[in-house]
């Protein structure tokens, strides 16, 4: 499956956006009927999700144009699969799935596409060849975060690692791009790992147990907050190293009030549901299905500092600044950036307060 960025949807934007100017009534009357299958809501991100895809629906281009409909479907694989059984009887113009499973709702989603339905799988995607699938690139975070790392380290150094939550995929793949980075500076060790669970109470715990173990500790690359690393670090009484994590607001504004905070916070950013819905109406507007149906996300990293990469990867690194980019005011659990380049989002909608 090949895979590109979420930018060289440009050049297919384009083209529909010429083909419909010169085609008078080339859109549809009626909105477009887009459902939103998802399996899942217990945490922030999901919901976060959720009202993004909601806000962009309503919002220019999208507004009185799409017609969305999200349904929500908690606990079983076969659950998501009965939900999509009754949305494809309703002929839908397209389905958006965040999947319970890659592989289990192959069949299903095999008979969306022979409906003439488009299907686009997002977040946690499907492998069935008729859909297209839209992440975050999974293989570029962990490689950039890891080099900044050996940046802020100069290249010598001890470091220990989250290993995210055991048998997941995307948590080995984490581990696996750090210290692939990482063996390429023999002068970085890396003296231990542990399990963070994506939670900042085992974070917190996992640190807190290697810094009683390990007298010397420059680093901690986290799969998760990194302000819980934080604050092991502190509770220790240990000073505050470089520390890796995602882009939540906690961590954020953690690294922010943090004296002598270094961090650097990699986005999934919920507004994949966004550019969903983009491409979903960009494909009927257009008529015509893209080759490639793997299109990575791209989000920026948000640092606290410069990035000289010696492998020249090319990241895009914001600066943290509070009220820019983190939000004292609004929900630790946000998700950050909020909102795609290409639309305003604010981050009161995207956290539900506005």
């Amino acid at each position: 499956m090949k895979s590109r960025s979420i930018r060289a949807l440009c050049s297919f934007a384009v083209l529909a956006a010429a083909t419909t100017a010169a085609m008078p009534g080339a859109y549809a009357e009626d909105p477009y009927v887009i459902y939103l299958s998802n399996n899942f809501v217990g945490n922030d991100w999901r919901q976060q999700m959720l009202r993004v895809a909601e806000v962009t629906a309503n919002k220019e281009p999208f507004a009185g144009r799409v017609d969305l409909r999200i349904e929500n479907v908690e606990g079983t694989v076969q659950a998501q699969i009965n939900s999509l059984n009754n949305i494809i009887r309703s002929k839908p113009n397209a389905i958006l799935v965040d999947a319970a499973s890659a592989e289990a709702l192959n069949p299903t989603i095999q008979k969306a596409c022979d409906a003439g339905i488009v299907v686009i799988s997002f977040d946690q995607t499907i492998s069935a060849p008729c859909a297209y699938a839209v992440e975050s690139d999974w293989n570029r975070i962990p490689n950039v975060m890891a080099e900044w790392m050996a940046d802020q380290l100069g290249g010598k150094g001890k470091v220990i690692i989250d290993s995210g939550l055991a048998g997941v995929p995307i948590s080995a793949n984490i581990e696996k791009g750090y210290r692939g980075v990482l063996s390429n500076y023999p002068d970085i060790e890396v003296v231990g790992t542990y399990n963070g669970d994506y939670a900042l109470g085992p974070e917190q715990a996992g640190v807190g147990s290697l810094l009683a173990a390990h007298p010397q500790i420059d680093g901690i690359l986290t799969q998760g907050y990194g302000s819980g690393a934080i604050k092991a670090l502190q509770d220790a009484g240990r000073p505050v190293v470089p520390v890796t994590g995602f882009s939540y607001n906690v961590s954020a504004l953690t690294c922010l009030e943090t004296e002598g905070a270094k961090c650097i916070l990699a986005s999934n950013p919920a507004y994949l549901s966004s550019e969903a819905i983009r491409l979903a109406v960009q494909i009927l507007d257009s008529g015509e299905r893209p080759e490639e149906r793997h299109i990575l996300v791209n989000g920026p990293f948000l640092a606290t500092g410069g990035f000289t990469s010696k492998l020249h990867l090319e990241a895009d690194v914001v600066e943290l600044e509070n009220g820019k980019n983190a939000f004292p005011d609004l929900a630790p659990g946000l998700t950050l950036p909020v909102s795609p380049d290409w639309m305003e989002i604010t981050p009161a909608e995207s956290a539900g307060t506005n």
